[in-house]
């Protein structure tokens, strides 16, 4: 792992190309959670060429469907959801804008071309650190698709949001080094 990467939204298409795979980066500003269920709704929206319910330039969208918030607290639990769930969806998202995605896991091939083709960043967030996460919101809203509960599209306020490069914008993937490491 490199050194300690301080980010903050709007991201800035210069910075993106610079990360690594392996890079451990710090997320601070505005982003977006979104799961399969507000992808599939984004995507029908992309096909009747409508709106997104959020400007994707230089935001993040993190696979997370967080719990309910305690008294005085801005979220619940927010850890990442396997973002192999979005793959269908990702390449029609990201052909619309969306460069920064963050979550859990493998992605496909397509997904991964998608993101060397539009420079983007696949980050991945620590999976069974939920708790932390939330940590790192300071507020959070229903923006869009509210009836889907907490696969609704939220507005997340973070800060130093901690994720680790898994697919950099040039196509270097930690976790598909990491099974060929495993292979030798």
């Amino acid at each position: 792992m490199s050194e300690r990467i301080k980010l903050e939204t709007p991201f800035q298409d210069s910075r993106l190309k610079e990360l690594n795979a392996g890079d451990m980066v710090y997320i601070s500003g505005t982003i977006f959670s979104a799961r399969d269920a507000a992808h599939k709704k984004m995507c029908e929206l992309a096909a009747d060429n409508q709106p997104m319910p959020f400007d994707f330039n230089g935001t993040a969208v993190y696979y997370a469907g967080p719990c309910p918030a305690k008294p005085g607290e801005p979220i619940g639990s927010v850890g990442p959801t396997t973002s192999g769930r979005m793959d269908l969806y990702s390449p029609t998202l990201i052909q619309k804008g969306l460069k920064v995605m963050i979550g859990k896991g493998l992605r496909s091939k397509e997904v991964t071309e998608s993101i060397v083709e539009h420079g983007g960043v696949y980050f991945a967030a620590i999976g069974g650190a939920a708790a932390l996460m939330a940590k790192c919101v300071k507020s959070a809203k229903v923006i869009a698709f509210e009836e889907l509960g907490t696969e609704a599209i939220r507005e997340l306020v973070v800060e130093e949001l901690p994720v680790i490069v898994a697919i950099d914008s040039k196509g270097d993937n930690m976790y598909q080094k990491a099974i060929e490491q495993n292979r030798e």
